[in-house]
């Protein structure tokens, strides 16, 4: 690069930049086409000047990415000479630079876990949250960097970040992140083991799950056997192997974690035969909503609650049988004179109904106003039907999420509001008979739909809702404890139920 742009590039001057650019329009093109290469956007951004360094973005945006024969990026090089304004500055413009690997995978938040600045490292995670995935070519963490380089408060601020963080990504970092393992195998819990941390193994025992505790890296040790074979210090060392033990710490030759490590569990539940329930989980799985594009699911959506609401009104304004019809007690009749055709003197006699006379209904009339008719009946029972169905069709479509839980359960609420429409409904009903066996036959039928339908919607709300809340693993961890709260939980629902007056 000309020593005259390098020298415009420290000192910030533009107007030697436009001028050199007049001499030789094509220099940004040729150092452009070089891989690797120490731009005058380098220099800017190492030496803190912003104006000429937004300057050159502007020109040319490609320089904010590109690395220098040592590997660097300009963020990198502005982060290591402590000029914050131009690193903000280069995150305003691009998020995406804070993601940008340099040498040996170091990405700039890489860089500012192990410097310690807790409030640029707040910045970094509100503007790019998703940088905290981002692993070096040893595969390590920032979680991994933070404790390697002792930085025991940054370390905290990114568990609390983590704990407390509303990305979509989220649960799947919470679930991963703290036990991700090296290219050594070590988790986070083994370098703090390894290092006599105890602080940090005191905060990851909080948040880690039994399994994940006893994670072996590459050379079959837990931490507690790393703790017990390398003590650096006994007193740090007593303290850190107390700890693992209360949280159900093993050793790696334990009998007890070969026979309840997650691999052995995987590897007994593919040996064993598929239950019905699975094989319909993973159908649900794989030809379910996760495939289906969110245009198409919020057009079901939106149809199926259509359903609902129609479904529901319907209920609400019920068909009206021959004896619903209004009887007025006043009726019109028409005289005419003998002599007189049907003119302007044709007149109106109002009669009372008490005294006029009524024709004596049949036999066949009476049967057939004196109950419960086949039609309402069959109105209720596929209105019952097609109203779960469309309630369980949402649930479906619904995405996973805590949130979508809370709906469900606002839908379980609103079809036990149908429930008790349905049954003040037939209050009438019940002290006439059913002018049919059909007529009764249906009417049960949709009784017991709605019966049924209530108590599954409630048992699909109480898992998913226990689930994201606990977040237990529930194929590893207790599962037949897991199992007995539902059934708690279960066992609670009907109760509540069949208590509510309907």
């Amino acid at each position: 690069m000309d020593e005259r742009m390098i020298e415009a590039a420290q000192t910030g001057d533009i107007d030697l930049l436009y001028e050199l650019i007049q001499n030789d329009p094509y220099v940004f093109q040729r150092i452009d086409d070089v891989p690797f290469f120490h731009t005058p956007l380098h220099v800017a951004a190492a030496a803190g000047r912003v104006d000429f360094m937004m300057e050159m973005i502007n020109l040319k945006p490609s320089f904010a990415r590109k690395l220098n024969q040592a590997g660097f990026s300009p963020m990198h090089l502005a982060l290591q000479d402590n000029r914050t304004q131009a690193v903000l500055q280069l995150l305003k413009f691009d998020k995406g630079l804070a993601r940008v690997k340099g040498r040996e995978g170091f990405t700039p938040l890489h860089h500012v876990v192990q410097t310690g600045d807790d409030d640029l490292l707040i910045k970094f995670l509100k503007v790019c949250p998703e940088a905290i995935e981002d692993v070096t070519v040893r595969n390590e963490t920032v979680f991994h960097l933070a404790v390697k380089s002792d930085m025991f408060e940054t370390f905290q601020v990114l568990v609390g970040w983590l704990k407390r963080s509303h990305h979509e990504s989220a649960q799947r970092w919470d679930k991963e992140l703290l036990s991700w393992a090296d290219i050594d195998g070590n988790s986070v819990l083994h370098i703090a083991a390894i290092r006599n941390r105890p602080r940090v193994v005191e905060v990851l025992l909080k948040h880690l799950h039994r399994y994940q505790i006893n994670a072996k890296n590459l050379e079959g040790l837990t931490a507690l056997d790393i703790q017990s074979q390398y003590p650096w210090n006994e007193r740090q060392a007593d303290r850190i192997i107390e700890m693992l033990s209360n949280a159900g710490g093993l050793s790696g030759s334990s009998s007890l974690l070969r026979n309840t490590s997650i691999s052995s569990f995987r590897i007994k539940s593919l040996k064993e035969k598929m239950t019905f329930f699975e094989k319909c989980k993973i159908i649900a799985r794989r030809r379910g909503n996760k495939g289906m594009p969110h245009e198409m699911r919020n057009i079901f959506l939106v149809v199926t609650v259509l359903i609902i609401t129609t479904t529901y009104e319907a209920s609400l304004n019920l068909p009206k049988t021959p004896d619903d019809s209004p009887c007025p007690s006043l009726k019109y009749q028409v005289s005419l004179s003998q002599d007189q055709p049907l003119n302007s003197h044709t007149f109106l006699h109002k009669t009372d109904i008490s005294t006029a006379p009524i024709p004596s209904p049949s036999a066949k009339e009476v049967s057939k106003d004196d109950g419960l008719t086949l039609e309402t009946s069959l109105f209720w029972f596929y209105n019952t039907l097609t109203f779960w169905a469309a309630v369980f069709l949402t649930s479906f479509l619904l995405p996973r999420h805590l949130f979508s839980s809370l709906i469900l359960l606002t839908l379980s609420l609103f079809g036990r509001s149908y429930m008790i429409l349905f049954e003040v409904s037939s209050w009438s009903w019940k002290q006439r008979k059913f002018s049919d066996e059909q007529a009764h036959f249906f009417y049960g039928v949709a009784s017991f739909c709605n019966i049924l339908s209530a108590l599954a919607l409630g048992f699909l709300v109480i898992h998913r809702i226990m689930f994201y809340v606990s977040r237990w693993p529930v194929d590893i961890i207790k599962p037949k404890l897991f199992v007995l709260l539902q059934l708690i939980a279960v066992t609670w629902c009907v109760f509540v139920f069949l208590i509510t007056p309907a």
